[in-house]
């Protein structure tokens, strides 16, 4: 029962703090558009990374199945760590927080001429809701470990965050900098679980894998 507790919470920590790169992208790319056009912007933005993260996690918990790719995934999830490390250094959520403000107030960003199209901050918000998708689900994967229930858990509350919540969280996260830093810490730990396993699981672990092609 506490192990399942137990990743709820890294569940819900590691979704509240990966949701900062989408929402800087989709608030910067539509604050530079037209004040009449950035809901558009923003809505298509929080539908693309919705079913990007669908059709990430089914493929996820079948590829992070495959012998090898387990390891490499643990290797991908350091980089996110990384990622997500340089962010809060550079403050980012301060940054999306304010972006995504400004996008939904048409008083707000930017009100000139015309300098970006509908079409090219869909774009943009498409190009970066594959990566930040792929990042938060690669996460959730880890700490499911082919639980459904974990796995379709964190899958809606990402959704869910994404699509009602972005702003606010983003508030809290500039707010209260250590939550950031616990996911860091939270993410960092899945990692390094996550690499164990791809190296010494008995079934997809690289070593298991190098033992059977030698044997």
């Amino acid at each position: 029962m506490w192990d399942m507790v137990f990743d709820f919470g890294k569940i819900v920590v590691a979704d509240i703090v990966l949701s900062g790169d989408n929402a800087l992208v989709i608030g910067m790319a539509a604050a530079g558009l037209a004040p009449e056009l950035r809901k558009k912007a923003i809505l298509f933005g929080m539908i693309v990374a919705a079913v990007l993260r669908i059709v990430f996690a089914f493929g996820a918990t079948k590829l992070l199945g495959v012998p090898g790719l387990l390891f490499i995934g643990s290797l991908l999830l350091f980089w996110v760590c990384w990622g997500l490390y340089k962010e809060i250094k550079n403050h980012t959520d301060e940054h999306a927080a304010q972006a995504l403000e400004e996008a939904g107030d048409p008083e707000q960003g930017y009100t000139g001429a015309k300098r970006k199209t509908l079409t090219q901050a869909l774009i943009t918000i498409t190009i970066a809701d594959v990566s930040m998708s792929l990042d938060n689900v690669l996460a959730v994967a880890a700490i499911a470990d082919g639980n459904e229930r974990v796995l379709i858990f964190g899958l809606g509350l990402a959704i869910v965050l994404m699509a009602f919540a972005a702003t606010l969280i983003m508030k809290l996260l500039t707010k209260y900098p250590w939550i950031s830093w616990l996911g860091l810490v939270v993410l960092l730990y899945v990692s390094a679980e996550m690499f164990y396993r791809g190296i010494f699981n008995p079934v997809h672990g690289i070593l298991a894998y190098a033992n059977q092609y030698i044997s």
